[in-house]
């Protein structure tokens, strides 16, 4: 059993760990160009897969070069899709092309060797986030408004749902780093959730 993995920086720091724990069980692999991506977290490059829409654009580029060798594609995008302008709230990728990006994901997956599986968007602290003079903001509701409109779309395409962002909500205060991303033991918890979640599903 093999994986392949597409997801933004949370993905990146928690996927060493994910790889740790798949190690001899399944084989693991993601986007890669991971030192490009740890550059800033905040600018999707490499390894991280940013929105939406680069994230479908990164998926039609693979199936038009043969596809992906794995049994199962984990999916996410959504933390970079609700960045808000500051000062006219319009987000990076509005929540109605958001959607339209999400069915075409599927669209262009069904064809695929791989199972597509997809992981909610996890939460953000907009308290340390959304300060003066920063260049975007996130708000918490957008998180979940973007998570639930995924859910319907994964849900009525039978795709699997891997909840990240409840498991990870429910891990208490004391979890971020800075605005969004989590601190090391965060990290571990959200890859030993994974693992489990897989193993599982691959026990059905």
């Amino acid at each position: 059993m093999n994986i392949f993995v597409i997801g933004d920086s949370i993905s990146v720091q928690y996927g060493p760990y994910l790889a740790t724990y798949l190690d001899g069980v399944m084989g693991y692999a993601r986007k890669q160009g991971e030192q490009a991506a740890l550059v800033d977290l905040d600018d999707p490059q490499g390894t991280n897969g940013g929105d939406s829409g680069r994230v479908l654009a990164y998926l039609q580029a693979k199936a038009a070069r043969g596809g992906i060798d794995a049994e199962l594609l984990l999916v996410n995008c959504g933390l970079h899709d609700i960045k808000a302008d500051p000062v006219s709230g319009a987000h990076q990728v509005p929540l109605e092309q958001y959607q339209e990006n999400l069915r075409a994901i599927v669209a262009t997956v069904a064809p695929m060797k791989p199972q597509l599986v997809w992981m909610r968007t996890t939460p953000c602290d907009e308290r340390v986030h959304n300060y003066e003079g920063r260049s975007f903001y996130r708000f918490a509701a957008d998180g979940r408004a973007y998570n639930q409109a995924a859910d319907q779309i994964m849900t009525a395409a039978g795709v699997p749902i891997i909840d990240l962002y409840t498991f990870t909500d429910n891990l208490g205060s004391d979890l971020y780093c800075d605005h969004v991303h989590f601190k090391e033991p965060i990290r571990e918890k959200q890859a030993a959730y994974i693992a489990g979640w897989l193993a599982g599903y691959c026990a059905r």
